[in-house]
């Protein structure tokens, strides 16, 4: 089972590029992040002739997370439905061929210590407790996304640069941390330890991408049963070339059936 993720910032911007990767990756699931587009909006037509059905929690201009995948999905759940008054589309999870599957976008944190710092915090820690509500960690869980933090050293082009920057700060690396403390694995780092770095994510500008000035920022976490199975996981770095492109690249994780 091959399952991918991948913030696309703006689906319709990037609806050509989107049916392109999934016609030449195929993986049986894949979840997009920042749709930037309300559900009606969203290219499902598009998508089914692809082969795919599509599941989504949309928002106008902002936000907006997808699960496409090729087997029919099932106990489809929007955000994080713990009775906090929140706008955002954020997360999206459902059942997809006995999986279950989270598709989730991390606020961003713009400025340290900003209300919009403290909000992503707040986020990590109502998704540790909604993993703790409907979740056990002996149970088949894939999250996805773009989490907006880069968990070690390795995972940022330069630790002195972006020491105290946001994505990068303690208190959020530590956030992240108490999520996959609920029984979550890094599948990237778990088949690529040691030294090696490879991002997911560069800015526009300064011609960060060629200079490869990037962070790793989108994961895919799995529990145990599934890591159990893990045989590959990768970071596509060619779809982050050409012609407007996403500023991310997918990521993607296979699994022995």
């Amino acid at each position: 089972m091959k399952i991918a993720s991948w913030n696309v910032n703006s689906v319709r911007a990037r609806q050509e590029r989107l049916l392109n990767w999934l016609k030449a990756h195929q993986p049986d699931v894949l979840c997009l992040q920042e749709l930037k587009c309300v559900d009606a909006d969203f290219p499902t037509e598009a998508v089914r002739e692809a082969g795919y059905h599509a599941v989504t929690h949309g928002q106008k201009t902002y936000n907006g997370v997808a699960i496409l995948s090729k087997a029919e999905p099932s106990d489809v759940v929007l955000g994080l439905s713990d009775g906090v008054e929140d706008s955002h589309a954020r997360l999206i999870a459902a059942t997809v061929s006995g999986v279950r599957v989270v598709s989730a976008y991390v606020p961003n944190g713009q400025a340290v210590d900003s209300p919009a710092y403290v909000y992503k915090l707040e986020w990590y820690s109502r998704l540790r407790r909604y993993l703790e509500a409907r979740h056990t960690p002996d149970q088949p869980l894939v999250l996805c996304g773009d989490w907006n933090v880069a968990p070690e050293p390795i995972d940022v082009y330069d630790p002195a640069v972006w020491e105290g920057q946001t994505l990068f700060t303690l208190k959020e690396r530590d956030a992240l941390q108490q999520v996959c403390a609920f029984g979550l694995a890094d599948t990237f780092r778990k088949l690529h330890p040691g030294v090696e770095k490879k991002f997911s994510w560069w800015d526009y500008r300064g011609l960060s991408f060629p200079k490869n000035l990037g962070v790793r920022i989108d994961h895919i976490f799995a529990t145990a049963p599934l890591v159990q199975r893990l045989v590959k996981a990768e970071i596509d770095r060619e779809e982050r070339k050409g012609k407007q492109p996403s500023d991310h690249a997918p990521v993607w994780a296979e699994f022995r059936d």
